[in-house]
């Protein structure tokens, strides 16, 4: 479990370390447009902005393993009934590096390099790993392996890129996805002994609704995380290490309501109200954030963080435990890999959301000022604003990235709604073992 709990650190220690980075990182890349990138994409020697979000990716890779991997182990180890608990250490872990990682990778970024924001995996990866290999025995699987080829031709690669809505090339990329997703779903249907995802998992009832709540619950939480470090320090114009000690209550507020909900489900013996309290508090907190101005006091953005972040802890770890509650044991797997799959699909299309939104307000609001390069503020980092704005305009300027940010609290606001509008069609089952005497998630296997 000890090696879990520090496999999951890491993974969450890289997606929330560089948060407190990435201005500096557009500092040296002149690459204000590809912050959406930077959280999409999942390195230590990258010459250049294409290099480091080609490294995200493939580090991303693994990470979505690492996730869905840590839930599976636990499977054979803990009674269904007391996974409520283990759920909330793992939210506490996320949490205690999303604490850490911010304040990490501010330090290092103003005392060293960002770089070290990457370095710094490697030994604790290797300790897990190593240890790992010599601990964990693996359940054995019934199923015959299939060859690496063989696993390879099923799958289906995917891109996106940052066009206007209104660009040919985008709205022929809807089309081709809507005619592929069909064809996907055809051959999920016919072919269901090698289906990715087989029909009976996505038609069961709860797995549809939690699947999207994860999506929608994911992609609001990367709304906040990455944007809130970008609005303190253009707005507030502090350092790399300040906008990590200023995210704090966002943090620790993640944590104790990652506790608070474990402890109350395993109480009560349903997920469904956590599934209802995360969305509720949280767009309430990210609402109060889309107020923000260039004269917010510290008693606001405290207040409205902690609100946020309590709301994102309530709910951020229920899905995995529905999947284990209302899918035959053959299927929890597969469940997993899906939920887990939709989190990290979510903020990465919605982080890159996040930077559209972010680019097109800054050039809408400050084309045509006389004395202003607007793309020149574009294609410089976020931090380097002092070096190339006129200080006749950095009201204007710090205005532009202030309402910028806040359209994008409001849009994380909206998805955190479309995540409750999701949650109303779970299905109400009790996890007590008394009361799963009759139904138990591995008599569909008989």
């Amino acid at each position: 479990m000890s090696c879990n709990f520090l496999s999951l650190f890491t993974v969450a220690l890289g997606r929330t370390i560089i948060t407190s980075a990435i201005p500096r990182i557009t500092d040296d890349f002149n690459s204000l447009g590809n912050i959406g990138w930077y959280g999409s994409a999942y390195l230590l020697t990258a010459p250049n902005s294409g290099s480091f979000i080609a490294g995200r990716a493939i580090a991303g890779l693994a990470s979505a393993g690492v996730f869905s991997g840590c839930m599976l182990i636990i499977i054979p180890m803990i009674p269904l009934h007391k996974r409520p608990m283990f759920q909330g250490m793992f939210g506490s872990v996320f949490g205690i590096a999303s604490v850490t990682g911010p304040l990490i990778g501010g330090a290092l970024t103003t005392s060293a390099t960002w770089r070290w924001c990457f370095y710094i995996n490697l030994p604790i990866g290797a300790i897990t790993m190593l240890f790992l290999i010599l601990i964990w025995d693996p359940p054995k699987s019934n199923d015959e392996p299939a060859s690496i080829g063989t696993h390879l031709k099923r799958l289906d690669p995917w891109e996106w890129s940052t066009y206007p809505w209104n660009s040919g090339r985008i709205i022929a990329l809807f089309i081709l996805f809507g005619v592929l997703i069909l064809l996907f779903a055809t051959v999920q249907i016919l072919k269901p002994e090698t289906a990715t995802i087989p029909a009976r998992v996505v038609t069961q009832r709860s797995m549809f609704c939690a699947a999207f709540y994860t999506f929608f619950v994911a992609s609001s939480m990367m709304l906040m995380i990455y944007y809130l470090p970008v609005w303190f320090q253009t707005v507030k114009l502090v350092s790399p290490v300040t906008s990590g000690i200023y995210t704090l209550p966002l943090m620790l507020s993640i944590i104790a309501a990652t506790f608070i909900a474990g402890f109350m489900t395993q109480k009560i013996g349903y997920y469904v109200p956590a599934m209802y309290i995360c969305p509720c508090i949280m767009s309430v907190g990210l609402g109060l954030m889309s107020t923000f101005n260039l004269n917010a006091i510290p008693s606001h953005w405290i207040g409205y963080q902690f609100l946020s972040g309590f709301g994102l802890g309530f709910g951020m770890q229920v899905s995995g435990l529905v999947v284990q509650r209302v899918l035959p044991l053959a299927d929890v797997p597969i469940g997993i890999a899906l939920v887990f799959f939709l989190q990290q699909l979510g903020g990465s299309v919605f982080t890159t959301v996040g930077q559209s939104i972010l680019s097109n307000h800054l050039i809408s609001q400050l084309s045509g000022i006389p004395g202003l390069d607007t793309s020149e503020i574009i294609n410089n980092g976020a931090t380097s604003l002092a070096s190339v704005v006129p200080s006749e305009h950095m009201g204007t300027v710090k205005q532009a990235y202030n309402r910028a940010c806040t359209r994008i609290f409001l849009t994380a606001m909206g998805v955190s709604l479309a995540g409750l509008i999701a949650s109303l069609g779970m299905e109400w089952k009790s996890i007590k073992r008394g009361r799963m005497a009759k139904i138990t998630r591995e008599e569909p296997l008989k």
